[in-house]
């Protein structure tokens, strides 16, 4: 988990797990069953969104990674988080928001929607300075 924050910003925001959804990708469901049986699971949106642009269809990818983005949205809002503050990439349960977050902001890219891939990175480097490593952007 990441350290206290000292200067007394907004808290950071850890997102319930659903063991059930993570479990089914870990197994090797396809993300497509994975997110019709538990459709609020961003995980399985950003692996739709991976994959699709992997396969060289970005509008695929942007579509599957707003559903992911908007549906962690919603949860991080239900857990409290204010609109900002740290979204920590080492609790395991955020990774999904992280990931979808990220692939909108490069499958944006790639259909020329540059403004949103800039708000998306900076989102992405201010909620977690780590997913932005890992993710590489």
């Amino acid at each position: 988990m990441e350290p206290e924050n000292l200067l007394a910003g907004p808290p950071a925001t850890y997102l319930p797990e659903n063991e059930e959804a993570a479990a089914a990708l870990r197994a090797g469901s396809p993300p497509a069953e994975v997110a019709a049986r538990f459709p609020a699971y961003s995980a399985a949106w950003a692996a739709l969104a991976e994959r699709a642009y992997a396969q060289g269809d970005p509008v695929t990818a942007y579509a599957y990674a707003r559903t992911g983005y908007h549906r962690g949205l919603d949860q991080l809002r239900r857990a409290g988080w204010k609109g900002h503050g740290p979204i920590p990439w080492e609790h395991e349960p955020n990774r999904g928001f992280l990931r979808s977050l990220y692939m909108l902001g490069v499958s944006a890219a790639a259909i020329g929607e540059d403004d949103e891939a800039e708000r998306c990175a900076q989102f992405l480097r201010d909620s977690s300075a780590t997913a932005a490593d890992v993710l590489g952007s």
